[in-house]
């Protein structure tokens, strides 16, 4: 592997740890990295969800708290559905070809992005239209662990706007939630990626090791920038990646 592509990866995983430690927006950062390093599409958004996996396995960990104060069978059947969404999403991933998945890719960055952008208000939206709708409905969570499965970019907005769906209001308990549910779903769409020989490994261990690095260094920086400063650079960076593959598309 080239230097120079050494470089690139270890700086968007590095990168990806930090954003993900501040606001979340890594996969902007990972998945274009891998693709301009000439990983195909498919295997490079694999590949990005181990990337990034260590981040989710620390998130749960440090909202074991929150997820404790959930009703255990209630959070075994929140948990199951986000496996199943899941396994069929990753699934989905599997059967897609690099052209199939190059078409959505730039659309799928750019809804990512604007549910980034606008997550506050999908939020309030989601919590304005709560009373209106069957709590904890299995058909909503399992449709999102279906797109999660499939293409993790933005997840977590959508889920905290499923969560206001269903009528909850305390932020630190729909993190402490959307943290584990997305550990589950990650842990389940990396398997299935493994098993079915998708992601190119010696990729995806620096990658690892460079965004966990980022992620425990990322505390500081979190503390000392202004996240609505952070949101829009983040932001920027996802519309700018969408506008790229847009172009690679029509190039």
């Amino acid at each position: 592997m080239p230097v120079l592509d050494i470089l690139i990866l270890l700086a968007a995983a590095f990168g990806a740890g930090v954003l993900n430690t501040i606001a979340g927006g890594g996969t902007f950062l990972t998945f274009p990295a891998l693709v301009l390093t000439g990983v195909p599409p498919v295997a490079a958004n694999a590949t990005s969800a181990v990337a990034v996996f260590p981040g989710y396995l620390g998130g749960a960990l440090g909202f074991r708290a929150e997820l404790a104060a959930f009703d255990r069978a209630r959070l075994i059947r929140l948990t199951l559905i986000t496996l199943a969404g899941g396994i069929v999403g990753s699934g989905l991933l599997l059967v897609s070809s690099n052209e199939a998945f190059s078409l959505v890719v730039p659309f799928l960055l750019l809804a990512a992005t604007l549910a980034f952008l606008f997550g506050d208000r999908i939020r309030i939206w989601a919590a304005a239209r709560a009373r209106s709708l069957t709590p904890e409905g299995a058909a909503g969570l399992f449709a999102v662990s279906i797109y999660g499965g499939y293409f993790n970019g933005g997840l977590g907005i959508v889920l905290l706007a499923l969560f206001a769906l269903w009528g909850m209001v305390d932020l630190h308990r729909m993190n402490g939630l959307k943290t584990g549910l997305s550990f589950a779903l990650s842990a389940i769409s990396v398997a299935v990626f493994a098993v079915a020989g998708l992601v190119v490994w010696p990729q995806a261990v620096m990658m690892m090791v460079a965004a966990t690095l980022g992620g425990y260094l990322g505390a500081p920086i979190a503390r000392a920038l202004p996240r609505e400063a952070v949101r829009w650079l983040i932001a920027l960076i996802g519309f700018g990646m969408s506008a790229i593959f847009l172009a690679r598309l029509m190039g």
